[in-house]
């Protein structure tokens, strides 16, 4: 179950700097959660998707800037 709750692709249970922990420290939604999901996974997970998981983050973040715009 480890697996599930504390990937090691995001450092594990002992991590601190452990992606959901530093998402909900910050309480940073769903758009900039990803964001910071895919930055720190970037090429740990899949090394050879490293660019993918960037791109991501960044459509991610994208979609946050255009939101905040619109107000």
């Amino acid at each position: 179950m480890s697996s599930v709750n504390n990937p090691t692709h995001y450092g594990g249970k002992d991590n601190p700097l452990e992606a959901i922990k530093i998402i909900e420290h910050y309480n940073l939604g769903f758009k900039l959660g990803n964001t910071i999901k895919y930055i720190l996974r970037a090429g740990v997970k899949s090394p050879e998707k490293e660019i993918e998981d960037l791109e991501k983050a960044a459509w991610y973040l994208n979609r946050e800037i255009e939101k905040l715009k619109e107000k």
